[in-house]
């Protein structure tokens, strides 16, 4: 993320007129130790836009939040693009520690953007690679094409409801049109929507970053179009019971064909999907987090797609637990039923329906529930050093994972949370949770 309100100040010298772009991991964000509104998302990278007069002052600001500068680049604008400054990126040396994130971010109404660079398993020697590697590994993948201040304008070319009748809340399937730009992505990136309209203090609404559904080359298969999946963020004020509604969401669930909407990035490495096909990948979501396993599997197994990538054959096994309230609420229902029949062979798919299904202690139905049921099963596919196991969605889940595979591994004899921690250094665990 930047953060546009960082670039005041500057001193009228040559250095001081200088602007840095910190990668910062690990930040926390509470009313305390952070008094700006740009979203952080837990353990994620944050990108933050520093003048050279408050380099020492920002690193204080980092520091008493928690995180690490990753790397710090000196950054000067060249060319414009749809009114979309084309930065280019000099490296500095690094000021602080040069960690690595592992784990995902989120923001309040959307579900995007994940760890730079994170280390990658050796496909040869199932050996993590080192901190070059795993950079050269993701040295071609797109990041910030657009940014906040000059976003990309697309259209809107399809508003879909995805929430079967008597199902829980609104969630709409949306495809924007992007032939006119530059944007490209990859399956497991986000990108940033801006709303219209000011915010209470009267300031231009900031972006909120929302997981791509669709695969590299769009719905239509011709690399002309991003979907997202969103839900429109509903809840009741605990003080006056007024009903609240998101910003962003309730825009974008409510858009009209035909309009513009602002679009910024793509961002995110964490939850990127490796390019060997012989991989297994496991995938646990809840509500939304589906999208970015939707764009797995249909690149995994779409006719339509895998005749535009003939380079690319999936051979592994992909099992899905996808946490759902009702059976209204399942999203891309026909979808995943498809691929299941079409591949048993390659591709598992379990649902957690809470308030229709019982777990063995006679409450709802969770995905943790579901993870504990199929525990032994899970961690044996985990330990082979081809699987790689994606979390995205509410970030409740995250303990109840923990905890069911704990058991597991402890039958073996193993901690699981020294596991986990091999698995992120490793570049096999990937989590973006909210």
């Amino acid at each position: 993320m930047y953060n546009s309100s960082a670039a005041d100040g500057a001193a009228n010298t040559v250095s001081g007129s200088r602007v840095f772009i910190y990668e910062v991991v690990g930040l926390r964000q509470n009313e305390e130790t952070d008094k700006t509104n740009y979203p952080i998302r837990q353990s994620g990278s944050v990108f933050i836009r520093v003048p050279y007069s408050r380099m020492n002052q920002e690193m204080r600001r980092i520091t008493r939040m928690g995180g690490k500068i990753a790397s710090i680049h000196s950054l000067s604008a060249d060319g414009a693009v749809n009114g979309s400054s084309v930065m280019k990126m000099k490296a500095s040396k690094s000021q602080g520690n040069g960690a690595v994130a592992t784990s995902a971010t989120t923001t309040s109404e959307g579900n995007a953007i994940k760890s730079d660079d994170q280390k990658l398993n050796s496909e040869k020697k199932g050996k993590p690679m080192t901190q070059a590697k795993a950079k050269e590994a993701h040295a071609d993948v797109p990041v910030n094409i657009y940014r906040p201040n000059a976003p990309f304008v697309g259209k809107c070319v399809s508003n879909e409801e995805l929430v079967g009748e008597g199902g829980i809340g609104t969630v709409r399937h949306l495809i924007f049109d992007i032939s006119e730009g530059d944007l490209r992505y990859l399956e497991g990136q986000s990108i940033g929507i801006i709303p219209p309209g000011t915010d209470k203090k009267g300031k231009p609404e900031k972006l909120r970053l929302y997981s791509i559904a669709s695969t590299r080359h769009g719905d239509h298969v011709d690399d002309k179009t991003v979907s997202l999946c969103v839900r429109q963020l509903e809840y009741k004020h605990p003080e006056t019971g007024e009903t609240v509604y998101g910003v962003c969401s309730t825009y974008l669930c409510h858009l009209e064909l035909g309009a513009d909407v602002k679009i910024t990035g793509p961002v995110g490495k964490e939850m990127l999907l490796p390019s060997d096909p012989n991989v297994n990948v496991i995938m646990f979501a809840t509500g939304t987090g589906i999208a970015p396993f939707r764009a797995y599997l249909w690149r995994m197994f779409k006719d339509e797609e895998k005749a535009a990538n003939p380079d690319y054959e999936f051979k592994g096994f992909s099992w899905l637990i996808f946490g759902i309230p009702t059976t209204p609420n399942i999203l891309y229902k026909e979808e995943l039923e498809e691929i299941q029949q079409k591949y048993p062979d390659n591709f598992r798919l379990t649902y957690a329906i809470s308030r229709e299904q019982k777990n063995p202690q006679g409450g709802r139905m969770y995905i943790q529930d579901r993870v504990a049921e199929h525990a032994d099963e899970l961690w044996k596919m985990i330990q082979q050093e081809n699987t790689h196991t994606y979390i995205c969605g509410l970030k409740g889940m995250e303990g109840g994972i923990d905890e069911a595979l704990s058991a597991a591994a402890a039958k073996d004899g193993v901690d699981w949370m020294d596991y986990q921690k091999q698995m992120k250094k490793a570049g096999r665990w990937h989590v973006e949770t909210y």
